[in-house]
């Protein structure tokens, strides 16, 4: 079971992306998902930045087991969680 959020829609607004990152952990912890895709898209970066510093967040990072960055497509990574 794979959970997907993609941030296109809320690019620009910084507080809806925290929440909606926060939603997607706290669902990924019920269903006890292996794995969370997040799109945060090409363009600048800059919301891709935003995404690894909220993972890197104390009370995020003993959450999850590993960040993979997509070769294939820089717009997109993977949380992966070992429950």
């Amino acid at each position: 079971m794979k959970l997907t959020l993609d941030l296109h829609d809320i690019y620009n607004h910084g507080g809806e992306i925290d929440r909606a990152l926060q939603q997607k952990f706290d669902e990924a912890a019920a269903k006890k998902a292996p794995l969370l895709e997040i799109i945060p898209g090409k363009g600048s970066g800059q919301l891709k930045k935003h995404v690894l510093r909220f993972l890197e967040r104390k009370d995020i990072k003993p959450l999850y087991h590993r960040v993979e960055k997509d070769s294939k497509n820089f717009g997109r990574l993977f949380v992966h969680f070992r429950w």
